[in-house]
């Protein structure tokens, strides 16, 4: 029962925190992507430490309360977005590796591995980035883009993508691991 209640207790900590960050994104514009990133980095932090499960349910609940009390909806959604970004990268490692561990791949190496997961990711990413960039090209950008410009979008969110990604991996390894030994004493 105790270890429930901690559960549920830094899952409410965490979905509060993250929350916060979406709000904050509506207050400062200029670091509007900045705080949705943090916002949704908090989702990964929920898998890694009790479980896809549990990092499912904080996602639905994050998104419910950004519904709830964000003024602008299209940063939920952005948030949304980049949350399941990370949702379902977070399960295509877990189930790389337990089809590794149970010899149902063969890889030769970790370096395999990594690019398999990174191709994962990028189809991940691009099946929500290219839809919604030619799909609300009016709403963005306010018109229509030409051709060059349309691909130098779509490169920028590859580069973006990438930037992004390296941040979680930073936060996970560096900043959470330092953060979690003072949380679970």
């Amino acid at each position: 029962m105790h270890v429930n209640a901690k559960k549920i207790a830094v899952g409410g900590m965490m979905l509060a925190l993250s929350v916060i960050c979406m709000l904050l994104g509506n207050i400062l514009e200029s670091s509007t992507l900045f705080f949705l990133a943090a916002a949704s980095y908090f989702v990964g932090i929920i898998i890694r430490e009790f479980g896809m499960r549990a990092g499912t349910a904080f996602y639905l609940a994050g998104v419910l309360l950004g519904v709830l009390l964000a003024p602008n909806k299209f940063y939920v959604g952005t948030y949304a977005a980049m949350s399941f970004y990370i949702l379902a990268t977070e399960y295509a490692w877990r189930r790389i590796g337990k089809m590794i561990g149970a010899g149902k791949w063969q890889m030769s190496g970790l370096k395999q591995c990594r690019i398999v997961f990174w191709i994962i990711k990028y189809a991940v990413f691009n099946l929500m980035y290219i839809p919604a960039i030619i799909g609300l090209q009016a709403l963005l950008f306010g018109r229509q883009l030409s051709f060059n410009l349309l691909v130098g979008v779509l490169a920028a969110g590859q580069i973006g993508l990438f930037l992004y990604d390296r941040a979680y991996e930073y936060v996970q390894g560096n900043f959470w691991s330092k953060m979690r030994g003072k949380l679970f004493k």
